[in-house]
């Protein structure tokens, strides 16, 4: 084995163990963190008698989530049916607005026309409160899986058009002057210097972009919807089933920590010199 080698393996059998570390003290703060809510919810609702519709009994919401995670996947009483619904109708929305912000971000990071012809008309549509919006998509597109699917792909669009926009345009001069200098052409340098360059801020959008197409189902599911989360909680909240209601927001606080995870996960498989450069 060459020095080389054998100083690279060193340096990765000391970094090893610190990312491990580093890894194990997030997670017991977060641990942390979560039994000291649960102890205060328990407090607030034990001894400051906090009113069960404002905030419901730990137990009862443990007992709906139970009552809702612990029954066939296919019954239409259980919360997977609804889980599925949304979840599904996010991810196509989610890709769809994705992929069209990256497109119309690249076009606008490569054309000046494309740029003053587009940017405004984004930041119009982007200024406009998406509850207002959302009624018209549903009475143009309808109550089925049409209306969540523009809803979602709507909210992810504006991320996805931004961080790569600008991600695109940080890329430094003389990278792409020795490009040309290589007699690259421009969508190679666009393939080979820009996109990589691009990356992280791609990734960032995509990471705020995951949890919109969420939210944006939802809301859709909230205006007019034939099942989701969003039905399931109307349905809660109708017979002041505040346990259910909680029980219902948990899983989707944990479906977006999850969306999260994944998409930081691919990140750092995808973008490894970003932060390998930052250690």
């Amino acid at each position: 084995m060459s020095a080389a080698r054998k100083s690279a393996a060193t340096k990765a059998s000391r970094t090893e163990p610190r990312r491990v570390k580093r890894s194990l003290d997030g997670s017991a703060i977060a641990l942390a963190g979560f039994v000291v809510l649960i102890a205060l919810w328990f407090l607030s609702v034990r001894f400051l008698h906090v009113p069960s519709y404002i905030l419901p009994d730990p137990m009862k919401v443990l007992h709906a989530l139970w009552a809702g995670l612990a029954v066939d996947p296919t019954s239409a009483t259980g919360f997977y049916r609804p889980l599925w619904s949304t979840l599904s109708n996010a991810a196509l929305g989610f890709l769809i607005g994705s992929v069209t912000g990256l497109v119309l971000g690249s076009l606008m990071a490569e054309s000046k026309v494309v740029e003053k012809l587009v940017m405004p008309y984004a930041f119009a549509l982007q200024s406009l409160p998406k509850v207002a919006i959302a009624p018209l998509i549903v009475i143009w597109l309808g109550f089925g899986d049409s209306s969540k699917i523009a809803i979602a792909a709507l909210l992810a669009f504006f991320p996805l058009l931004i961080n790569s926009f600008t991600g695109l345009r940080a890329t430094e001069p003389e990278r792409i002057d020795l490009m040309r200098s290589l007699s690259a052409t421009r969508f190679e340098i666009y393939r080979i210097v820009k996109l990589p360059n691009a990356a992280p801020f791609i990734f960032a959008g995509l990471d705020m972009a995951v949890v919109y197409a969420l939210l944006g189902a939802i809301v859709a599911e909230f205006l007019g919807a034939q099942q989701g989360m969003g039905v399931a909680i109307t349905q809660a909240q109708s017979v002041s089933d505040v346990a259910g209601v909680f029980a219902l927001l948990i899983i989707l606080g944990v479906m977006g920590v999850l969306l999260h995870g994944a998409v930081n996960r691919i990140e750092r498989r995808v973008v490894h010199w970003a932060r390998r450069n930052n250690r």
